[in-house]
């Protein structure tokens, strides 16, 4: 038996009901039809037989009914309004409290709707009963009924609304921690490294060696510890984009563009919060490309929320928990961390202050280029599930302190770097290491190089541009060891 086989063997084994059997021809027919991958992985779950093997015309089918697009939404409007008729579809949603009116308003991102307040109001009933689903998440995927009123909210005709009558979430499981926690016993690490890979929709076999495996996983960092502020420039086709916008639906990435204040941290017009309160992390692709309306005042609040995880907007004082990603291509010649690498990054970020929040730095050239033997095929663990144990682990308190616990820290260090080196730390032991529950648990050689050395040079690239780009800041990291 191939050690591929036994691995994905180990994995069902193991894991059971949360896995799926992955293809790059199944994949690629989801991604047509604008599924992603976690919701791709719940459907194959439940149209799949027992090899794992999906009837793809059962699912277009499936697609068609009850997954609408924007071109779709127009129609069941009509059949709503014009019909009376209550309409049934899974759609991606947000809820959030009007604080006037105490009603609870919904949205429906993917379809563009609403686009004027009150048109969208969730039933009581509906709120009452599954309050803590749908205002706990930013955003969550589920089976909604929709009907029509003339009336909405203020009872008067010509103020019509749509209500949200039903609705069901989509998960048909609830995440057990303990049981992953428990389940990395039964894998050597690099079975474990390997078994990450496979759940992210990447194959272990088109990886040449450990470091360009870890360097891939360290993208992973921002899904499992909480402010994690990382920039990474990377050639272009090394699927900086799919990882970051299509593995978790608690992560935003903005692709381009003008990003205003409102946006990212609090809308004073409409009293809603920000991109940072929202969600896990948020990712600026491309990010030479993006821009701000007003250059100092998004410096000073990303400053501010870097350092702290606060922001003040007007009267408004908000705390997020996301992390910042900063990604974008560079050229060959440029991949030299002798060099300043960061004139790559707009404007907004040629600042060293601005710069020295960010921990670590992930050098994007060691991850290879997608190619198809890249691409995940086998039995592994279902995006879905993965994506929920990752925005779980973000809560555990155990892991810092463990940090905490193993790390020799000199008294002369820099509160930054230090903060830096042991969130990194902190992210890499949730990620590889689960199941430790105290530091007798941890093998020092293994936390030394899978999580010290990583994070010290993440961080140490961090550093050395800093030197480059002001002469006030040292290239040197603290020489923090394990005790």
């Amino acid at each position: 038996m191939s050690i591929k086989r036994a691995l994905q063997d180990k994995v069902r084994s193991c894991f059971q009901d949360m896995t799926v059997y992955k293809h790059p021809t199944q994949n690629k027919f989801f991604a047509s039809l604008s599924i992603p991958p976690y919701l791709r992985d719940w459907m194959i779950m439940r149209f799949a037989d027992e090899e794992g093997k999906v009837n793809l015309d059962e699912v277009r089918k499936f697609v068609k009914q009850h997954i609408p697009g924007k071109k779709d939404w127009e129609l069941l409007k009509s059949n709503m309004i014009n019909e009376s008729q209550r309409v049934r579809f899974l759609a991606r949603l947000r809820v959030e409290l009007d604080v006037r009116t105490g009603e609870g308003l919904f949205s429906l991102p993917d379809l563009g709707f609403p686009s004027r307040k009150h048109e969208a109001i969730v039933s009581n009933w509906v709120l009452l009963e599954h309050r803590e689903e749908l205002l706990s998440d930013t955003e969550t995927w589920g089976v909604i009924e929709c009907e029509w009123s003339p009336t909405g909210l203020r009872g008067k005709q010509r103020n019509g609304a749509i209500y949200l009558t039903d609705y069901k979430r989509f998960q048909p499981y609830k995440v057990d921690l303990e049981y992953f926690q428990s389940a990395r016993r039964e894998f050597g690490l690099d079975e474990w490294l390997d078994m990450l890979l496979m759940a992210v929709d990447y194959n272990p076999a088109g990886f040449l060696d450990v470091r360009q495996k870890l360097t891939l996983l360290s993208r992973l960092l921002p899904f499992v510890e909480k402010r994690v502020n990382l920039i990474e420039l990377a050639p272009k086709g090394t699927g900086k984009s799919y990882m970051m916008s299509q593995i978790s639906k608690y992560g935003w990435l903005v692709s381009g563009g003008s990003i205003s204040r409102a946006r990212l941290f609090y809308d004073i017009s409409r009293k809603t919060p920000g991109l940072v309160s929202r969600y896990d992390y948020f990712t600026f692709d491309e990010v030479q490309t993006i821009s701000f309306p007003d250059l100092d005042e998004i410096r000073g609040a990303l400053k501010g929320y870097l350092e702290s995880g606060e922001y003040r907007v007007g009267d408004y004082r908000g705390v997020g928990e996301a992390g910042l990603v900063l990604m974008g291509n560079i050229a060959d010649e440029k991949m030299n961390e002798s060099i300043n690498m960061f004139t790559e990054l707009p404007q907004a970020f040629q600042e060293s202050a601005l710069i020295d929040r960010f921990h670590g730095f992930i050098r994007g050239w060691y991850i290879p280029r997608m190619r198809e033997d890249m691409k995940a095929e086998g039995w592994a663990l279902n995006v879905e599930y993965f994506s929920e144990i990752m925005h779980a682990l973000r809560n555990e308190i155990l892991y810092p302190a463990l940090v905490d616990a193993l790390l020799d820290v000199p008294k002369s260090a820099d509160t930054r770097d230090t903060t830096a080196i042991k969130r990194i730390c902190s992210g890499f032991l949730k990620l590889l290491f689960p199941h430790v529950k105290q530091t007798e648990d941890i093998d020092r050689e293994e936390f030394r190089i899978y999580c010290l050395e990583p994070a010290l040079e993440m961080r140490g690239i961090i550093k050395r541009q800093l030197s480059l780009m002001d002469n006030e800041y040292s290239s040197a990291v603290p020489n923090i060891e394990l005790r």
